[in-house]
């Protein structure tokens, strides 16, 4: 269940296709006249930069023009190319300040003040990273009892792409974290940086990109998708869309519809898109009103999620039909494909913004035009928003063609393409338009929280996560640690051993962290709640990727993240799984041994319930098939029961191990 996380979000639909004018971010202290900063927009008061590593400056002046940078004690003179860019490297400094940093460019001068050096963060993900602090746990005491200068804030402003962009879509500021600004501000961040300040005393700055909803392919560039291979042809289409959406559209609508007719099931014929009277095939009158179809009265719909069809039509005179025309839709949660006339005009992710899509040259004719939508709706409620009239050609002249005659057709399961520039679903386009403008500044490293919009694929989730990880490292330096998040508990438990998505996502995650010793893994499998995609207590995650961040980054030696199996053996009708990073030893809760063991063969559905038992740091599993076993699985499921943890207090998370 791909999209179970949109309950709360802020989605935003289309893109952003042009650069931002420096001029947006303009403030006190720029160059005369309100003329465009020289210093790009994440240098500012406030700001904090990367210790100990080579600090890169940048930002835009005339082309051609020398530029003098000075930062505490440092200068280096550079000159701005062609297109006006120009890039600086200062000497490392060590933790501390605050320092005043200094561009000059012929008559104009710009001057930041109040920089601290120290470790800055990238928390980057979807959701569960983008919850703020008002919504975790007694989050009106946390509020409350923010104050920290030493911990700075910056909020990376929402917006997807096609191509990259240079700089940020809305002005940004660094914040110290204060009870006003840390109350929208990511609750798994700022409590990381406050747990981990405790045992590393820099100061800290926290950059957030994230996007509740979004899909680890919207935040992968497109050259490492092409690395990672089978995007080729997506790929091909959104660099298109950006020179030309119209044709891109008619694009996608052919390789939507050919989606259409050869998924399981498909019946020959059915091609409910195409501009021809209808004829039965399940099509309904739909209600006037439209809105969410779980309010509509009909029990197929009362609790659905899946695909909707909607066809309306709008009647034309020669003269209108000849004029330029957008099809402007209402909200549709919260995917839509549309047509017209047989032909896709234009695809969006997201439940909040209306769509407004341009008809092409040619298209329209006098008489009835046809327009087809299909509405993909995963969580809660679904649908194209009414009232009705609110859907209309919008022809050049201003005149208004609302759409009539309203039908809708239940479509069958089906998980369909998603249109390459959609923003937080796309390809690239979160890397394009969030990551991309942060260039090269410093990381000590990055947090990644992400995952419930893939559970559909968590067979490939790995080499996703891989792909992402060297991406981001090629960005922001060969070393860059990743401290990643494993997926909480969600949904309802299991009374037997079954197959999940999640659970195997969680899998690609642990995998993927062990094999990389610049990885660290965050287990929060027993923070979740069956109820809610957003578990609120983010105070106890902050201090568990604290604790991952003091082994991994920092060198600590102590147990990163919980007990770990590090190897599985028989021993006569048993089989044996130790585990190390135990700190204290091993804990059951609740019963003499802990639960949530499966014992399991090589086929589909082999897995059996096994008892545990203690025995050191190691338990002791006994099954109907434990003679013929070949795997061990442990928390597999969508919302598994936890009971193994370590004297820490840290959870045994998933897992599958192979027995020899």
């Amino acid at each position: 269940m791909s999209g179970a996380m949109h309950a709360i979000v802020r989605l935003r639909a289309g893109l952003v296709l042009a650069a931002c004018l420096p001029a947006a971010f303009a403030r006190a202290g720029d160059g005369p006249g309100g003329a465009a900063p020289l210093l790009h927009a994440l240098f500012q008061d406030h700001a904090v930069l990367q210790r100990d590593q080579p600090i890169r400056v940048w930002g835009q002046a005339p082309p051609g023009q020398e530029v003098r940078v000075a930062l505490a004690g440092q200068r280096v003179r550079v000159r701005a190319g062609d297109d006006g860019a120009w890039h600086a490297t200062l000497p490392a400094l060590r933790a501390g300040g605050p320092h005043v940093l200094v561009a000059r460019a012929g008559d104009a001068t710009q001057t930041v003040s109040d920089l601290l050096v120290g470790d800055v963060w990238l928390c980057s993900g979807q959701s569960n990273m983008e919850l703020p602090v008002w919504r975790a746990l007694d989050a009106r005491a946390e509020i409350a009892g923010a104050g920290n200068d030493r911990i700075r804030l910056l909020s990376v402003p929402q917006a997807g792409s096609a191509v990259a962009q240079a700089t940020f879509a809305a002005p940004v500021r660094w914040q110290l974290t204060t009870p006003a600004s840390v109350r929208e501000f990511s609750a798994t961040c700022h409590f990381f940086a406050r747990e981990l300040q405790k045992a590393v005393d820099v100061p800290m700055g926290l950059v957030v990109a994230a996007w509740g909803g979004s899909r680890i392919e919207a935040w992968t560039s497109a050259d490492a998708l092409r690395a990672l291979g089978g995007h080729d042809a997506d790929l091909a289409v959104l660099a298109r869309h950006a020179v030309d959406p119209v044709a891109a559209a008619g694009a996608w609508g052919e390789r939507w519809s050919r989606w259409w007719r050869e998924r399981d099931g498909a019946v020959a014929g059915d091609t409910p898109w195409e501009a021809k009277p209808v004829r039965g095939a399940g099509w309904r009158p739909a209600p006037k009103v439209l809105g969410a179809w779980e309010r509509w009265g009909v029990p197929r719909l009362a609790d659905y999620n899946g695909m909707v069809w909607y066809r309306a039509t709008v009647r034309l005179t020669a003269a209108q039909a000849a004029q330029p025309a957008v099809l402007q839709l209402g909200p549709a949660d919260e995917m839509d494909m549309t047509w017209v006339n047989g032909r896709g005009v234009g695809s969006t992710y997201g439940a909040g913004e209306s769509r407004a899509y341009r008809v092409p040259d040619g298209l329209l004719r006098a008489g009835e035009n046809v327009v087809v939508v299909n509405v993909l709706d995963t969580w809660r409620e679904g649908g194209l928003s009414g009232p009705a009239s609110a859907h209309m050609l919008q022809l050049a002249d201003g005149t208004r063609a609302p759409l009539a005659g309203w039908q809708y057709r239940i479509a069958p399961d089906g998980e369909p393409p998603r249109a390459p520039w959609q923003t937080a679903a796309g390809l690239s386009t979160l890397h394009n338009g969030m990551l991309a403008p942060l260039g090269g500044y410093g990381f000590r490293g990055a947090l990644w929280y992400q995952g419930e919009s893939n559970t559909g694929d968590g067979e490939g989730y790995a080499a996703s996560l891989r792909g992402l990880r060297d991406d981001w490292r090629a960005r922001f330096g060969r070393d860059l640690p990743l401290l990643v998040v494993q997926l909480a508990a969600f949904g309802s438990p299991s009374p037997r051993p079954a197959d999940s998505g999640w659970a195997t996502l969680r899998e690609a995650q642990r995998r993927v962290v062990a094999d990389d010793p610049r990885s660290g893994l965050a287990v929060a499998i027993d923070l979740g709640d069956r109820y809610d995609i957003h578990p609120p207590n983010k105070q106890e995650l902050g201090r568990r990727l604290a604790r991952a961040a003091r082994h991994v980054v920092y060198g600590e030696r102590l147990a990163p993240s919980g007990p770990v199996p590090r190897s599985t053996r028989r021993e006569g009708d048993a089989v044996v799984v130790t585990f190390g990073d135990v700190s204290g030893g091993l804990v059951a809760y609740g019963a003499p041994g802990p639960i949530g063991f499966e014992l399991c063969g090589a086929a589909p559905g082999s897995c059996r319930q096994a008892t545990a038992q203690l025995r050191g740091d190691a338990v002791v599993l006994r099954a109907s098939n434990a003679a013929i076993a070949t795997r061990v699985r442990h928390a597999w499921a969508d919302f598994p029961i936890v009971t193994l943890f370590d004297g820490a207090g840290l959870p045994a998370g998933p897992f599958e191990v192979a027995l020899p």
